[in-house]
C-alpha cells in the first residue's frame, strides 16, 4: 500500500490546496493550544474544496466531550486524532475514523488500525528514536510524526518502515504558514524513499 502522507497544522485555504495538489493523503487542523490552532468553522471553510477527496483530520489533545462535539458539529471531520486514553471519554460516531496518538516514553502502541507515534510534545518538531519506533511499526498502521523534514524523512522511512508520515513545522515559512515548495519536496522525498524499500 502507498505510503500515506499527512500535512498538519493548516490554517489557510491556499495551504490546504497546496497540500492536496502535492499529493497529501490527509490534512490536519489543530484544535488544541498551539500557534496553529484554528476555530472549527474556519477549518470547515478552508478545507471545503478538498472534502471527500483527502482525509480531513481534527487534531486534539485531551478534549472534553463537549469540546469534541463542537468540533464534530462545526467541522465534520473524517478523522479524530487525539491521545489514546482520550477516546474512553469521547463519543465518536462510527463514521469518524479514530487515530490514537502514542507518545515516546509513554504506554507502548496498542492500536490495531491507524495510529500516530510521536514525541512527548506535539507540534515542537521533536524527533522520536527511530530504532524504537521501528520495533512498533509492525503493530497496526503507524503514522510516524515529530521532527521529520525534507532532509531526514527518507532515512526515517527506511529505518522505521511506517504506514505513513506526518509533518507540520518543517514545511512552514513561519508558524502556521505553510510553504508550498517545501510541502512538494517533503512528499516527493517520502515517496522516493518508499519506492526503494
Amino acid at each position: 500500500m502507498k505510503l500515506q502522507v499527512k500535512i498538519c497544522g493548516l490554517s489557510l485555504a491556499e495551504d490546504v490546496l497546496a497540500a492536496a495538489d502535492a499529493g497529501a493523503d490527509a490534512v490536519g487542523f489543530v484544535f488544541a493550544e498551539s500557534p496553529r490552532k484554528v476555530a472549527p468553522a474556519i477549518a470547515a471553510a478552508i478545507s471545503q474544496s478538498v472534502a471527500g477527496k483527502i482525509k480531513r483530520v481534527a487534531v486534539m489533545r485531551h478534549p472534553s466531550n463537549n469540546e469534541w462535539q463542537s468540533v464534530l458539529r462545526e467541522f465534520q471531520p473524517d478523522v479524530l486524532q487525539t491521545d489514546a486514553e482520550d477516546f474512553k471519554m469521547l463519543e465518536v460516531p462510527d463514521a469518524i475514523e479514530c487515530w490514537p496518538v502514542f507518545r515516546e516514553g509513554g504506554p507502548e502502541p496498542s492500536a490495531t488500525g491507524i495510529y500516530l507515534y510521536e514525541g512527548r510534545n506535539s507540534g515542537r518538531g521533536e524527533s522520536v528514536d527511530w530504532s524504537v519506533a521501528a520495533n512498533f511499526a509492525n503493530d497496526g498502521q503507524m503514522i510516524l510524526a515529530g521532527g521529520l523534514t525534507v532532509g531526514n524523512v527518507a532515512n526515517a522511512i527506511r529505518i522505521v518502515r511506517p504506514f505513513g508520515v506526518d509533518v507540520s513545522s518543517a514545511v512552514e515559512s513561519q508558524p502556521g504558514r505553510k510553504d508550498a515548495g517545501l510541502i512538494r519536496e517533503f512528499i516527493r522525498a517520502a515517496h522516493a524513499a518508499e519506492s526503494v524499500q
